[in-house]
């Protein structure tokens, strides 16, 4: 009897087509996972660049001269002008966000003042009345309130009345040293001011010679 020849050309086609599918599937998934595990990555990376980045960098800069203030002999004062950094929107400066440290060194001197901020001061906060023509007064009203204790205030210019320092707002740190801790010529004055975010603030001044009681210096 004749042989009947059969083809299976298409079946193994079709089971090629299956299989070469299933590939593809599978493959696209696990692409699909890699390039979301990737951009996952990248963007856990990223966010960890500028978190560094912000706190590498202070949100507070000196915005001015540092001036003295001279009580008798010695100075018992400082107001350190600082405005926000560049690229910060504000500040949080209330009495529970900021710490100011002040450090006196000199011949005979070592007087160490950690966390002496108070809080801000505007036109009658805090029972002191603050005038930027008369920064006299204003030490003298917190030197009368602090009883010979350090303590650090911060003064607001432009203020909206709230606890921000912002871009448009220029700030005075003023420092009343205490009545034990007052700088003598040539001691070393170093003031650092910490933010809630970024690196402190750190300024360093040496008091010059030849003091003139009542009187304001600067400190370049």
């Amino acid at each position: 009897m004749p042989t009947i020849k059969r083809c299976r050309k298409g079946i193994v086609g079709i089971e090629a087509a299956i299989i070469l599918i299933a590939f593809v599937v599978i493959a696209a998934a696990l692409a699909y996972v890699v390039v979301n595990t990737g951009f996952f990555a990248s963007q856990k990376s990223k966010d960890t660049v500028m978190r560094g980045i912000s706190e590498a960098a202070s949100s507070l800069q000196l915005d001015g001269s540092v001036l003295a203030y001279v009580d008798g002999t010695n100075v018992t004062a400082l107001v350190v002008p600082v405005k926000v950094s560049v690229g910060r929107e504000g500040v949080d400066v209330s009495s529970n966000s900021l710490v100011v440290t002040v450090w006196v060194t000199g011949t005979g001197t070592s007087a160490y003042m950690p966390d002496i901020y108070n809080g801000i001061i505007g036109e009658e906060a805090n029972n002191i009345i603050f005038n930027t023509t008369n920064l006299t007064g204003t030490i003298a009203n917190i030197s009368e309130s602090a009883d010979g204790k350090p303590v650090a205030y911060m003064a607001i210019v432009n203020s909206d009345d709230d606890n921000l320092l912002e871009s448009n707002e220029k700030g005075f740190l003023i420092i009343y040293l205490g009545s034990n801790n007052a700088a003598k010529e040539y001691d070393k004055v170093k003031v650092e001011v910490k933010a809630p975010v970024g690196a402190s603030l750190i300024v360093e001044r040496e008091i010059p010679a030849g003091l003139e009681a009542n009187q304001f210096i600067d400190l370049r």
